[in-house]
């Protein structure tokens, strides 16, 4: 099975991060912010990744350092999960409806990482949490995971659905693109021979 743990602790969070690239979309996630939990409850179940959280984080002063060090963790914990990346199918998109929401997202799993970010939040918060922090945990999971990741909004007005909309679409697209291509499991997918 491809997996990973990683384990980061800085000043500010302590991290645990384990992942299975060929699981059930199993999760337990626990990182003290109760709407990220949810949303990295999301990503697990629509990209059938195992994933299990524990992060400890400063959030008496805000949710920004633990919502973007999980970022980077998960990001790591991929990139080490992927390998050489032999065999995988290296691009995903998904066009994903909720509710008044939908949002397009294509990557690749390239090793060049590089995030367009086109999902306009209608508001601050939902609930407690910083709705800026959903482009902040992407900006992290891109650069950490070497990953081209394009994500816009194409339509919503309830920041709830547009966030969720675009961890389940993030999360469809991972799917697809970690998966095995039956056609070349023994090859890298590039000309180059790398990535």
């Amino acid at each position: 099975m491809r997996s990973a743990t990683i384990s980061r602790k800085t000043a500010e969070t302590e991290i645990s991060a384990t992942i299975a690239l060929d699981g059930t979309g199993a999760y337990d996630n626990q990182t003290g912010v109760g709407f990220f939990d949810h949303m990295l409850d999301q990503l697990s179940r629509h990209s059938l990744i195992d994933m299990t959280v524990r992060c400890t984080g400063d959030t008496h002063i805000d949710d920004h350092h633990s919502v973007e060090d999980v970022g980077i963790a998960f990001g790591q914990a991929l990139a080490e999960a992927l390998g050489d990346k032999r065999g995988i199918r290296r691009y995903g998109e998904c066009h994903l409806a909720m509710d008044d929401a939908q949002v397009r997202t294509a990557l690749d799993l390239s090793g060049r990482p590089y995030l367009v970010w086109n999902v306009d939040m209608p508001t601050a918060k939902i609930g407690t949490f910083d709705t800026e922090l959903v482009r902040e945990f992407f900006q992290a999971l891109s650069t950490h995971g070497g990953i081209t990741l394009h994500v816009d909004r194409l339509h919503g007005f309830n920041s709830h659905h547009i966030a969720e909309a675009a961890f389940k679409s993030v999360a469809r697209a991972l799917r697809m693109a970690v998966e095995p291509d039956p056609r070349k499991s023994d090859a890298i997918p590039s000309t180059k021979g790398s990535l």
